[in-house]
């Protein structure tokens, strides 16, 4: 009886040393609305190379940005904007020197096929009668929301279209807004546009990068994390060949600079 016990006892002890690896707290990770489709397989591409779990919460940068101020418990952040991620290295929040630009994003103009508007048109579509509501992300808040609006500015659209704008929390409400019908069309994430739901259901025309800032995304780690050592493997996952594949299939442009900072 005492040797089973003891046996027993041995056979616990391997299975706990082990649980970390399966088992452990993993990677929590605040990401920008617009990697929806393309973070997933990433994440569950880490998973099986670590053995670490990785939770992923979507939407906007901005409001992301406020609830790491306010203590959230987030170990990385990926942003939509370089400049939120930025911010929290200066203010001390987010881990100096591990802020690194993953992508590009670029914006479209996207409508349901039924919808008759013709896209092709650019946001010159936009002054078509049949559009009568345009989603964009909320520009308060989402980087993908401001480059609309300066792109909408660009074209001396701005002031004709601004009474039939409709903001979404985050660019993929926004994309929602435009997909359910409660929006004629939507300048969205071209990342958002093709993933397979609005591939199917709808059509898109690019909106030149010259005609808006740049949409220029970073991932940092956060300071608060006890994941640190995790958190930095993940971006350098980032890095790897496959993976920066898997971001320009769903229409993410590489930085012309992709290091640490």
């Amino acid at each position: 009886m005492s040797n089973r016990l003891s046996r027993a006892l041995v056979s616990l002890a391997l299975i706990v040393a082990g649980a970390p690896r399966c088992l452990g707290q993993g990677l929590t990770i605040a990401a920008a609305s617009d990697l929806q489709s393309a973070l997933p397989p990433i994440a569950s591409q880490f998973e099986q190379h670590t053995g670490q779990p990785v939770r992923l919460t979507f939407g906007s940068s901005g409001n992301f940005f406020t609830q790491i101020q306010n203590g959230a418990p987030f170990d990385l952040f990926l942003s939509a904007d370089v400049d939120y991620p930025q911010r929290l290295e200066a203010a001390g929040t987010a881990e100096r020197g591990s802020l690194y630009q993953y992508a590009v994003g670029r914006i479209v103009l996207w409508t349901r096929s039924d919808s008759r508007i013709e896209v092709t048109r650019g946001l010159a579509a936009l002054t078509d009668g049949r559009v009568r509501r345009i989603a964009i992300a909320n520009p308060e808040h989402a980087p993908y929301g401001r480059a609309a609006v300066a792109a909408l500015r660009h074209e001396g659209l701005y002031d004709r279209v601004r009474a039939k704008l409709v903001f979404g929390e985050n660019i993929s409400q926004a994309a929602q807004f435009a997909d359910s019908g409660s929006a004629d069309v939507g300048i969205i994430a071209l990342a958002l546009a093709l993933s397979p739901v609005l591939k199917k259901s709808g059509a898109y025309v690019e909106v030149p990068a010259s005609w808006h800032p740049p949409i220029e995304q970073a991932a940092i780690v956060i300071a608060s994390s006890r994941q640190k050592t995790l958190a930095r493997q993940f971006i350098e996952y980032l890095k790897k060949p496959e993976i920066v594949r898997i971001l320009e299939s769903y229409g993410f442009a590489l930085p012309r600079m992709k290091t640490n900072r």
